[in-house]
Parts: C-alpha cells; sequence; structure tokens
C-alpha cells in the first residue's frame, strides 16, 4: 500500500509574510492581561466582514446593515453554551469573544486557508482550551462548548466540523486524532426529563483515532492506540490497540504487536509550529 506522509504547499512570499506579522501580533495582544478581548473581537470581524463601515456612522445605515455590524461585537451575541445551568460564567466571560471570532473566522474568505487557519486556531486555542499542547491543528468549523474543560496534548490533530462538547471535561491525549463530522460528548440528559443533566469526564488516551461521523458518548474512556470506526457510535470504553466499529461500537480487530512494532517512524509535519 502507498505510504504517503504530508507534504509541504508553499505560498507566496509576500503572503507569507504578511500573515507572520498579523498572527505575531495577534498572539502579543492575546498576551497582553490588559487587553479589551471584546472590542479586539468587535475590530477583527469589523474589518473582515464590513471593511468599508468601520468608521460609519451606524445611525445612518439601513437597520439590516445597523444589526449585521452588531454582530461584530461578542457582547452583542449569545451563544448556545451560555444557556447551560452548569456555566461558569467567570471562566466562560473571557472565552466567549474568542470563541466567536474562532467561528466567525471560520466563516470568513479567510476560512479556508490552511496556512493561516492552522496557525490563527493553535493561538486562539491556548487562551481558549483549559491547556493546549504543542503542535495543535484544528480544521475548519470545529466547534466548542465551554472551553475551559478541554484539555489537548502535544501533536492533536481536529479535523473539519467536529463537535467537541466539553461541558463535563474532554482530555485528549498526545498524537490523537479526530476526523472529519465527529462529536464528542461529554453530557448526557436524563430519558423523562431533560433538564437533568449528567456530565461526566470523556478521556481520550495516546495515539487514538477516532475516524469520519464518529460519536463517542459521555463518560466514555478510549485507551492509548484504539481507534473508533467511521461512522461507529461508542458507549463504552476501549481496550488498547483495539479497533470498534458499528452500532453500538463493538471490538473486531485488534493491531498486532507485530504491525505496532514495524510502523514507520515519524515523518516530518509541514504544519508543525517553528
Amino acid at each position: 500500500m502507498p505510504f504517503l506522509p504530508l507534504r509541504p504547499v508553499p505560498v507566496a512570499a509576500a503572503a507569507a509574510s504578511q500573515y507572520d506579522e498579523w498572527l505575531a501580533w495577534l498572539a502579543e495582544t492575546l498576551d497582553d492581561p490588559g487587553t479589551d478581548r471584546n472590542e479586539l473581537v468587535r475590530g477583527i470581524l469589523t474589518d473582515l466582514y464590513f471593511p468599508g463601515l468601520a468608521k460609519a456612522d451606524a445611525s445612518t445605515l439601513p437597520a439590516a446593515q445597523q444589526v449585521a455590524l452588531l454582530q461584530m461585537d461578542p457582547r452583542n451575541v449569545t451563544l448556545e453554551p451560555e444557556y447551560y445551568g452548569e456555566l461558569d460564567e467567570a471562566r466562560y466571560a473571557p472565552r466567549k469573544p474568542l470563541l466567536w471570532l474562532w467561528e466567525m473566522f471560520d466563516r470568513s474568505a479567510l476560512g479556508e486557508n490552511i496556512a493561516l487557519g492552522i496557525p490563527f486556531r493553535r493561538i486562539l486555542a491556548k487562551h481558549v482550551f483549559a491547556s493546549c499542547g504543542k503542535n495543535f491543528k484544528a480544521f475548519t468549523h470545529v466547534r466548542v462548548s465551554f472551553g475551559y474543560n478541554l484539555n489537548v496534548g502535544d501533536g492533536v490533530v481536529i479535523h473539519r466540523h467536529v463537535l467537541l462538547d466539553d461541558r463535563g471535561g474532554i482530555d485528549i491525549g498526545d498524537g490523537s486524532s479526530v476526523a472529519d463530522f465527529a462529536n464528542v460528548y461529554s453530557h448526557s440528559h436524563n430519558i423523562v426529563d431533560g433538564r437533568i443533566v449528567y456530565t461526566p469526564k470523556t478521556v481520550i488516551g495516546k495515539g487514538v483515532r477516532i475516524t469520519y461521523h464518529a460519536t463517542i458518548l459521555a463518560g466514555t474512556n478510549l485507551a492509548d492506540d484504539s481507534m473508533v470506526g467511521a461512522g461507529a457510535l461508542l458507549t463504552k470504553d476501549t481496550e488498547p490497540h483495539w479497533l470498534y466499529v458499528g452500532v453500538p461500537a463493538k471490538k473486531i480487530r485488534e493491531k498486532s504487536a507485530e504491525e505496532r512494532a514495524n510502523k514507520a517512524p515519524p515523518t516530518v509535519d509541514p504544519m508543525v509550529d517553528e
């Protein structure tokens, strides 16, 4: 079978330089404890979506444009997690503007640009997650609930349209990946009264692969180097090195010791931090 590690993809030198300059400014600004994150996000999003209206007198604009401009300011927006009863407002408040920036960036013309989007989300993740290791990679339209209950190790990859519902907490170990359209939950509801909410932590070990469209239910523990197949529904803990498929997911094959011993060594990742 073909062995196909990632290949580097260069961008124009002038564009790369401008990306680096803007990202360095963003990182430095977020590291400053005196930064007003709501104002920061309002300014960035206005520049992205309505650059011609940044200095306009909003009262002179049509009503629809006035409403649209209001969405650039996180203080004028409510997000679904804010309605959850267990929300820790003090911990969520500094993260909300960045979660809104993350989502709106992904919806903009910039969102699909891998060269810009990966380092951009990497910067935000360090201020949104409880902890975030080296070389985190998130692709477009990843959704996070609170952020402050999410711990991510080194070399974690989250692909497109993934939901990380960290209401009860999610830990993701080094080198794990979550593929496109997968859902990882850490809350569930009582079958009689949906207002009764259970929030057990979900733990994803090291080197775990959660593949396309899989669903991980709250409170499960995925052992190191285990794998959940495409479209599977995981309801129970996994064992190391085993592949789980189906609804509900059951183990069907163990990665042999020989295969694991002969696995190719790591290759260069073109999207690592410098």
